[in-house]
C-alpha cells in the first residue's frame, strides 16, 4: 500500500504519530533536545491531552534560530534555510485537538514538508534541484522508492513502516514507530552536521 493510501485510512492515532514521527525526525534542524517531543509520544500512549506538551515544545523551541546561529541548516544557505522554516512549521501547525479530521491534513503536510527536507538536505540532489525549488519530492509517495534520492528514499520508508506499524498494531505500533524516528533523527543530525561543517569551510 502506497504512503498516500495509507494516510487516508489511517485512525487518529495513526495520522498523529504519522505527523509527531515526521516531526521529531526533523528536529535536529531546531536544534531541539532529542527528549523533547517525549510527552507528546506518551500521550498517544496513554490517549491523554498533548496539548499542554505542544505549547512546551513550541516554548522551548520559539527563540531558536531568530538570528540564525542556533540552526545549524541555516548556515548551508538557502536550502537549509528552507528546510528549517518547514520544520517549524510542522511545529506550529499541530493542532491541538487529536480528532481524525484536525490530524489528518496536518499528518499529510508533515510527510510532504519532511520528504521536501530531505530532499532539500540531500547531497545527491543538490545538482538536479531546480533553482526555484519547485519540484515536488512526495511525487515518490505513490510506492515508487526507485526515483527519490537515497534520503528522501529513507524518509519515505520510515513513513510507510510508521504508518503500517500503527495500522497493525494500534497503540502497541508506538514504539517501534518511536524506534523508526530516533533512527531517522539520527542520520538528519549526521545530514546537518556535515552540511555544518562544509559551510564553514576547510580552514574553520
Amino acid at each position: 500500500m502506497s504512503l498516500v493510501q495509507l494516510i487516508a485510512q489511517a485512525d487518529a492515532r495513526g495520522l498523529a504519530a504519522s505527523g509527531l514521527a515526521c516531526m521529531d525526525r526533523c528536529l535536529p534542524l531546531l536544534g531541539g533536545d532529542d527528549e523533547l517531543l517525549r510527552p507528546l509520544w506518551a500521550s498517544l500512549a496513554d490517549d491523554s491531552d498533548w496539548g499542554g506538551g505542544l505549547e512546551k515544545a513550541r516554548a522551548a523551541l520559539g527563540s531558536a534560530g531568530s538570528d540564525g546561529t542556533d540552526e545549524p541548516a541555516g548556515s548551508a544557505g538557502s536550502a537549509g534555510d528552507e528546510a528549517v522554516r518547514l520544520a517549524r512549521r510542522m511545529l506550529d501547525a499541530a493542532p491541538a485537538e487529536r480528532t481524525a479530521d484536525a490530524v489528518r491534513p496536518w499528518a499529510d503536510v508533515c510527510s510532504a514538508a519532511s520528504l521536501r527536507i530531505h530532499r532539500l538536505l540531500d547531497p545527491a540532489t543538490a545538482a538536479t534541484t531546480s533553482p526555484d525549488g519547485s519540484t515536488h519530492p512526495s511525487a515518490g509517495a505513490s510506492g515508487d522508492t526507485a526515483g527519490p534520492s537515497p534520503l528522501v528514499a529513507a524518509e519515505l520508508r520510515r513513513q510507510t513502516v510508521v504508518l503500517e506499524l500503527l495500522a497493525g498494531h494500534g497503540v502497541n505500533g508506538l514504539r517501534g514507530a518511536l524506534e523508526v524516528s530516533v533512527e531517522g533523527r539520527r542520520v538528519l543530525r549526521a545530514v546537518v552536521s556535515r552540511r555544518a561543517r562544509g559551510a564553514t569551510g576547510p580552514g574553520a
